[in-house]
Parts: structure tokens; sequence; C-alpha cells
């Protein structure tokens, strides 16, 4: 819930245009999950973003447009391991599907 406030609290002070959301859960559900909740709303119903439709670009830190953005000794460093153990495709695909229904940017 604190985050859902910070991303709102963020949104509001830099504009949606401005925003990008990187994740990093464990599994493509999970992703999925916390990239809806920051482009279509709070599917839980329970957050600060219930209802609220912030469509911003979401990305989990996995993804070929996050990795290249970053510094390969940091990326080996601080995910690379993290890539050998979890489904990156499943995770891509999550993440694909929910920015073709819900981003605005």
């Amino acid at each position: 819930m604190e985050n859902q406030k910070r991303v709102k609290e963020l949104t509001e002070k830099h504009g949606a245009e401005n925003m990008v959301v990187v994740l990093g859960a464990a599994e493509g559900e999970a992703s999925g999950l916390a990239a809806e909740t920051v482009t279509n709303g709070d599917p839980t119903y329970a957050g600060p973003l219930t209802g609220v439709q912030l469509g911003l670009r979401v990305y989990h830190v996995c993804e070929p447009e996050i990795k290249e953005e970053v510094d390969e000794a940091i990326y080996d460093e601080q995910v690379s391991m993290m890539e050998m153990v979890i489904d990156v495709d499943d995770i891509i695909s999550e993440m694909t599907s929910i920015r073709e229904q819900y981003c605005k940017f």
C-alpha cells in the first residue's frame, strides 16, 4: 500500500508522461499484478490506486529495454543471478500484455 501511495504522489508531482516503473518480482503473475496496479488501478481494490488509471510505462528489470539501459557490471552483480532461476519469458509475456492493454505512454 505504501508503494502505491508513493507512485501516486510521484506521478502527481512529475506527471505520468515522465514516469517509468521498474519491477523486480520473481514470477510473471506477481509482476503482472503490480504492473496492472500502476497502469489500470489496483485490481484488489485495497490500495490508494483503486480506480486510478495512471497508464504508466512499466517494465520488469529483466526485460531487454531495461537491461540495455543499466551498466553491464551492475546488472551482472545485482540481477543476473535472479535471471538464472526465474522464467524470464513468462515475465516478459505478462508485462507486454499489460503494457498493450493499459499503458498510455
